[in-house]
């Protein structure tokens, strides 16, 4: 397959704690300290970096001419963690900028965007927290919603860069907060439709939820937006695997105006979710799962609990 000059990837990758070896005494980040329990030092670390940016450089590249224009991320530590990883051997020569802001996560994890400044212009950024509180009223806090703004070929886009609670107390108990989260992520929409005409919006994360869930099928994706994935799902594919069943929680959403096929506009191709061979677990009983850094306390050596995904997008000049 050719690769076009005009066809350009947007990725999303969840890291699997990308976390550097120095303990922030704001944030429980005990465990990925050499002295912690995971046994977390500088040639883990520097592994882990040189393996994820030879994945991010791929990613997309049987059809782009490059690598991913835009990357969005989650479970980063801090903005040191993700400027190591654009700097790496595999990812220096993209010239990636990064937009980034700690947010109140407890474990001191965060999103974050990473883009080619030769492609795209970069305009502003902001955080968005999203506020959620226990029965008992104490707050509980987690990773804020990154809104990104630039210009793609001169078409402006906006980006959002979610990661939602999680379901580790489980399923039911915790969905009402990933719907505070959509919520949350449609008032961010509905304020950039007063400011922009017809505005083109791709919304990426780990939701923590699949593309049938209710958090994401009827409180995130409106009229306004179109979700590829809910295709991939159906196949039985996945980008994360727990207890041998596969999950979807990783996915880019993107404005219906990305199927206009208008001058000087970017035009929806395809989506996928990035499960090359190298990625995975080649034997035992994880084969075929994604190759990890961690299970429990033991450390692997791999790439993420996570495959990454991936949308191409074609600029119809």
């Amino acid at each position: 397959m050719s690769k076009e000059n005009n066809s350009y990837t947007i990725a999303f990758y969840n890291l699997e704690n990308l976390f550097d070896i120095y303990d922030d005494p704001d944030t429980m980040d005990d465990d990925f300290t050499p002295g912690g329990k995971k046994k977390w030092n500088a040639k883990r670390y520097n592994r882990k970096l040189k393996k994820l940016s030879a994945v991010i450089s791929k990613i997309g590249t049987d059809t782009s001419f490059t690598a991913p224009i835009i990357v969005g991320l989650a479970e980063v530590e801090n903005l040191q963690v993700v400027t190591d990883l654009v700097n790496t051997e595999d990812l220096k020569e993209f010239n990636y900028g990064i937009a980034h802001f700690d947010s109140p996560d407890e474990r001191g994890i965060d999103v974050a965007l990473i883009y080619q400044k030769e492609h795209f212009e970069y305009i502003d950024s902001e955080t968005v927290t999203l506020y959620l509180y226990q029965k008992d009223g104490e707050r509980d806090y987690t990773r804020d919603v990154l809104l990104v703004k630039g210009k793609l070929k001169g078409e402006l886009i906006h980006f959002m860069v979610n990661h939602w609670p999680s379901r580790r107390k489980g399923i039911e108990e915790t969905e009402p907060r990933r719907i505070q989260a959509a919520i949350l992520n449609q008032e961010i929409v509905a304020k950039i439709n007063q400011e922009t005409e017809n505005p083109k919006i791709i919304i990426m994360g780990d939701f923590n939820d699949g593309p049938t869930s209710i958090s994401i099928k009827k409180h995130l994706v409106t009229s306004q937006f179109y979700n590829p994935f809910e295709s991939i799902i159906d196949k039985g594919e996945g980008s994360l695997r727990f207890n041998g069943d596969w999950f979807l929680f990783d996915q880019i959403i993107f404005s219906r105006n990305f199927f206009d096929e208008q001058a000087n506009t970017h035009i929806f191709k395809q989506a996928e979710i990035f499960d090359e061979h190298f990625l995975k677990e080649w034997k035992g009983k994880r084969k075929g799962k994604p190759f990890r850094t961690y299970i429990g306390k033991w450390h692997q050596g791999g790439f993420s609990d996570h495959f990454p995904v991936f949308i191409e997008l074609e600029y119809n000049s």
